[in-house]
């Protein structure tokens, strides 16, 4: 596959309505949690190399933190259709997701050898160092000998403190990272960031990290500092995974009719948005029922090529005329992130997955913020909300999540 491929978009994704529904179905027909087909007849997903050392991937990850009862069937139905990339972490599920792959490769364990795993881990208490006694852990909950990406969870000011900015390209995280995979028990390392452009910016600076997980939106200041650190890691051979990718598109409408006639729904339209941009190898896309990864995996098949400036730009007015509750990002939320300790992009995240979900789990992602990151009392957020790109309400959504939460 070549992701910068530029052939037309009219022969690339002239695949019509009924074209995507086929491959949806190409991808899961006949298929039943039990994934007793035939591992010769499982299409799977198409791939993008992972940095510069990196293996190839697939396009698309099945994200974590799933409800506890829905995990085991999603899992096996995300495998039996040709998924091959599972994201977990420590506090997902309850502390308890890693633990349903732990038997789910008891109940396969032929399965672990074809299939790219990722935790992560908080180190909160002695920063990156503290990733060595903690990654015998993940592999204990897990049940296997090996990750193959183990990240630093939401790297970022709110969490691990101001320094944590320079941890990208520090000498501790750097030997840090090689211990790991000296030990076998690592293939690559890296974290998943939170904060804003200059937490990526260290990273290529550093040049020693395998991959980050990056908040992605297609709707990026083009020759902004989110665009120059995005450059400067793809140029350093690191590799970009996007993360949240649709959480700031849940009030879009579902159809649009110049997506409509390439055969998209506006949310498959934003995963191919993202996935125009040959510096993302993946999404990590979250996974609340079957339809979502149906949805998704269509539209991984029917990727050929980058959609057109004029495309993204009207995705982008879809998504500026609906009701947000998470920033894709821009500008002032950068600027505004390293002045004040109120976790508002959290918060916003979480009051996104409670209301657009219905997620349990919301309420205690929130408490577990420490107090001061919840604490919207100093921050200035009818100018956040007057500076915002896309006119994100933060005071208003403050609110909600006190009342939902609080």
């Amino acid at each position: 596959m070549n992701p910068d491929n530029q052939v037309s978009r009219r022969i690339a994704l002239g695949i019509g309505v009924a074209g995507v529904g086929a491959l949806a179905a190409g991808a899961v027909r006949g298929e039943e949690p039990s994934g007793k087909k035939p591992a010769a007849e499982v299409k799977l997903l198409p791939t993008r190399k992972l940095g510069r050392n990196g293996p190839m991937v697939p396009m698309l990850a099945m994200g974590g933190d799933m409800e506890a009862t829905n995990a085991p069937g999603l899992i096996n139905r995300a495998w039996a259709s040709g998924m091959r990339y599972y994201d977990t972490a420590q506090k997902y599920g309850h502390e308890h997701e890693e633990a349903i792959y732990r038997r789910w490769f008891a109940a396969h364990p032929e399965r672990r050898k074809d299939i790219f795993l990722v935790s992560k881990d908080y180190p909160k208490k002695k920063g990156p160092e503290e990733l060595l006694e903690m990654v015998d852990k993940r592999l204990e909950a897990l049940g296997t000998d090996y990750l193959d990406l183990y990240f630093i969870h939401q790297l970022c000011p709110e969490v691990y403190g101001a320094e944590s900015v320079n941890w990208g390209k520090s000498d501790v995280f750097r030997k840090v990272a090689e211990t790991l995979k000296a030990s076998g028990k690592v293939k690559m390392v890296g974290f998943s960031c939170h904060g804003g452009p200059e937490y990526i910016q260290a990273a290529a600076d550093g040049g020693f990290l395998d991959a980050l997980m990056v908040q992605y939106t297609p709707f990026y200041e083009r020759g902004g500092a989110f665009d120059r650190a995005l450059t400067a890691c793809h140029e350093k051979g690191i590799g970009l995974i996007a993360m949240k990718t649709l959480r700031h598109a849940g009030n879009v409408p579902k159809r649009l009719p110049e997506f409509e006639r390439l055969g998209l729904t506006t949310h498959q339209a934003l995963l191919q948005a993202v996935w125009s941009d040959s510096r993302i190898s993946a999404i990590c896309n979250a996974a609340r029922n079957f339809d979502q990864i149906k949805s998704s995996i269509a539209s991984a098949h029917g990727y050929k090529a980058p959609l057109e400036i004029s495309q993204i730009a009207r995705l982008k007015d879809a998504v500026l005329a609906s009701r947000r509750t998470m920033c894709p990002g821009c500008p002032s939320c950068d600027a505004k992130v390293a002045s004040t300790g109120f976790a508002f992009r959290d918060v916003a995240r979480y009051v996104t997955y409670f209301e657009q979900d219905n997620y349990g789990q919301s309420r205690d992602l929130y408490l577990a913020l420490p107090a001061t990151a919840r604490d919207s009392s100093q921050a200035d957020l009818k100018a956040l909300h007057e500076a915002c790109a896309f006119g994100i309400n933060y005071p208003e959504i403050a609110a909600r999540a006190e009342r939902y939460f609080a």
